[in-house]
């Protein structure tokens, strides 16, 4: 059975290339309001959800912080989906922000699925 993602983005150019990365390994919903996340979550049941940092109205750590505060959503992997790191800065910090995996938008398609590889095993 594929596993399902919940990607979220205010960028649907960002949204349009996951899908066209990750649509043939996975199962996807997307979303554009980070509002909508956790309500979505306890909808679809994701197996990971990936996650822009930066977004308005609500960032990657309000999602990830509502997502917590939910039974129903708290045991959800996140990895955080960033802009505003290079690879390069990431590697240093770990591959993580704020305590969460991390990935550049700007990383290869190869180690983005190798990514999400890992945290769905």
């Amino acid at each position: 059975m594929r596993k399902k993602i919940l990607l979220v983005d205010d960028d649907e150019a960002v949204l349009d290339y996951m899908q066209a990365k990750l649509g043939p390994h996975y199962d996807l919903v997307t979303t554009n309001a980070p509002d909508n996340v956790e309500r979505l979550a306890r909808k679809e049941k994701p197996d990971l959800i990936v996650c822009d940092v930066d977004m308005p109205e609500m960032d990657g750590g309000d999602v990830s912080a509502a997502l917590y505060a939910s039974e129903e959503t708290r045991g959800i992997p996140v990895l955080f989906l960033t802009g505003l790191a290079s690879p390069q800065d990431l590697k240093h910090a770990r591959d993580q922000i704020g305590g969460r995996p991390a990935i550049s938008k700007n990383a290869p398609a190869n180690e983005l699925l190798a990514r999400i590889a890992s945290l769905l095993n």
